[in-house]
């Protein structure tokens, strides 16, 4: 049998990252978050003043920077033109910059290669909002984690404040209704359960639940695989 692929997506703020680093840590996975690539894209069009709106300027930087990955004791780092930008790339104001980048074809296109191309060097564990239906659509399991908007903007707002921001609950849950529209409508791999996703709420589960959750249907699949080889 080849490498395993595992396909995690969702809403903003379902706990995707959070969840899908702990299970493939345990799994002994390497972890792609997708999302913190569309971030690092977001953080390069806003410090060079580029509208978010605009595909084609966006579009036109592309070929300027580098956006990728690496690893440092298990655990992932994102590089902007070489540059750590982990840390930075954790804001609301590039979460929305993020969000707008992702609905460029150009900048989805951009990244495809890179991210199908880790799922053919090892066993992957990768999260986002169109993994299962667009990136990896042959992977063998697809989970579809969600919670409810309004479980989703409390843990994002206990995040933010642990992190010192200024925000509100009702600003937060504004901004994740806002994000679920403009991820599940636009025209471009629009956030949807893949056919073939379990779906898994974790509205009312904690962490080590979810994680638990996570993992038993990763098992669960990848032993009928190896079953079937």
């Amino acid at each position: 049998m080849g490498y395993i692929s595992v396909a995690i997506d969702g809403p903003s703020g379902a706990g995707k990252s959070t969840v899908a680093r702990a299970a493939a840590a345990q799994l002994g996975f390497t972890y792609v978050d997708t999302g913190a690539m569309y971030r690092a894209i977001g953080l390069a069009v806003r410090r060079r003043g580029i509208d978010g709106a605009d595909a084609d300027a966006i579009a036109a930087l592309l070929p300027s920077i580098t956006v990728g990955l690496a690893y440092q004791d298990g655990v992932q780092h994102v590089l902007l033109d070489g540059e750590d930008v982990s840390d930075a790339i954790r804001t609301p104001e590039i979460a929305h910059y993020a969000s707008m980048v992702s609905a460029v074809p150009a900048v989805r296109q951009f990244l495809l290669d890179t991210q199908r191309g880790m799922a053919k060097k090892d066993n992957i564990l990768m999260d986002g909002r169109d993994i299962g239906t667009v990136i990896l659509p042959d992977a063998p399991v697809k989970i579809f984690l969600t919670a409810s908007a309004e479980k989703r903007a409390e843990r994002r707002y206990l995040e933010l404040v642990e992190k010192g921001q200024q925000v509100t609950r009702e600003g937060v849950l504004h901004d994740v209704v806002a994000r679920d529209r403009q991820d599940m409508t636009r025209q471009t791999a629009p956030l949807k359960q893949a056919e073939d996703a379990v779906l898994l709420d974790t509205s009312d589960m904690t962490l080590e639940e979810s994680i638990g959750a996570v993992l038993r249907i990763i098992r669960e699949k990848t032993e009928g695989l190896q079953h079937e080889g």
